[in-house]
């Protein structure tokens, strides 16, 4: 079967994951031996994110996911990488930001906690709808992003915890309120907007790359 889909071009079924794989991996390397912030606020922050890869990776051949899936985890990973690098206070990119439009702090951390509901969500909602009787609709996508802020509000005890029982300089690199008092509330909020955003505006895109990913695999796993 030709798996050509609209956004990937002409990526097979089988390469497209060990090819992602394969450049996270050169740039895992590249960024860890090479930040500024030093490896333990590298893996404070990508850790979560090599967690899942691990997940995916472990799971492939007996349940594997759609392209979309994939490639949305290798662009939030990407984020993750950057933040980083540079720790989430500092990136550039959101420095930027703060010069250009007058921000008060580096809103880099929003992106991330942004991104921590964009694309998770939709590993989520793939789970669920082949691995449970549920179905879409608004009583779904409650569930869903009520999942998406409860694994936010989780994420935020990790930095809690990152702060208080590691390396109190790193941890303080981990956490990079700056200052902002509502800072663990907003990473959630921004999360879970993050997610609502995805399911609005992707849902249909996901369900067609499900479909192909559906047709692709052998009659008796489907």
């Amino acid at each position: 079967m030709d798996d050509r889909t609209p956004l990937l071009g002409t990526f097979s079924w089988a390469r497209l994951p060990l090819a992602l794989a394969a450049v996270l991996l050169v740039i895992f390397l590249a960024t860890l031996a090479t930040s500024p912030e030093g490896p333990l606020n590298w893996w404070l922050e990508v850790g979560p994110g090599v967690i899942g890869l691990v997940a995916l990776a472990l799971t492939y051949r007996r349940f594997p996911m759609s392209k979309l899936v994939y490639v949305f985890t290798f662009l939030h990973v990407l984020v993750l990488v950057y933040g980083a690098y540079y720790t989430y206070a500092k990136a550039p990119l959101g420095e930027w930001a703060k010069e250009a439009l007058g921000f008060t702090r580096n809103n880099y951390d929003k992106i991330g906690h942004f991104s921590f509901g964009f694309f998770p969500v939709f590993t989520l909602r793939e789970v669920l709808l082949r691995v449970t009787k549920l179905e879409r609709g608004g009583w779904f996508t409650f569930i869903l992003l009520n999942v998406v802020l409860g694994f936010a509000a989780i994420y935020e005890f990790v930095e809690w915890a990152g702060a208080l029982l590691l390396d109190p300089e790193g941890g303080d690199r981990f956490l990079g309120t700056q200052g902002y008092v509502w800072d663990a509330q907003s990473d959630m909020l921004y999360a879970g907007i993050g997610a609502a955003v995805g399911l609005l505006f992707l849902s249909r895109v996901h369900d067609r790359f499900m479909a192909a990913a559906r047709a692709a695999l052998p009659e008796r796993t489907r």
